[in-house]
């Protein structure tokens, strides 16, 4: 299956924006946060970014991961408190497009 320009647009600049997050990973604001936060993030952040290589190669997993690590991030910034809706927007974004290409994606890994 040859991968829509849509979804190859939106993972270039997913994978883009997964790298970016994880520069924020070791920032101030979230060593600030405790102990745990950064490992927390990056934990987060490395999933979203495999999510992406996963849509890349049209697997479904990716696309149910990306959802996974969205809602998991969405929880993370309200418990840090630190709710960015840009980012949930553009994530909602991306997920409208994933699940509309779903049915053309690969079960197997």
């Amino acid at each position: 299956m040859k991968r829509p320009v849509i979804l190859t647009i939106i993972c270039i600049v997913g994978i883009l924006w997964s790298l970016a997050n994880f520069i924020y990973v070791f920032s101030p604001f979230i060593k600030k946060i405790s102990d745990w936060a950064p490992a927390i993030y990056g934990i987060i952040v490395a999933l979203q970014f495999i999510s992406f290589i996963g849509i890349w190669h049209m697997k479904r997993w990716g696309v149910t991961l990306c959802i996974s690590t969205f809602f998991t991030k969405i929880i993370f910034s309200i418990f840090v408190n630190d709710v960015n809706y840009v980012g949930i927007a553009l994530s909602a974004t991306f997920m409208v497009f994933f699940l509309i290409f779903y049915r053309k994606m690969a079960d197997e890994l």
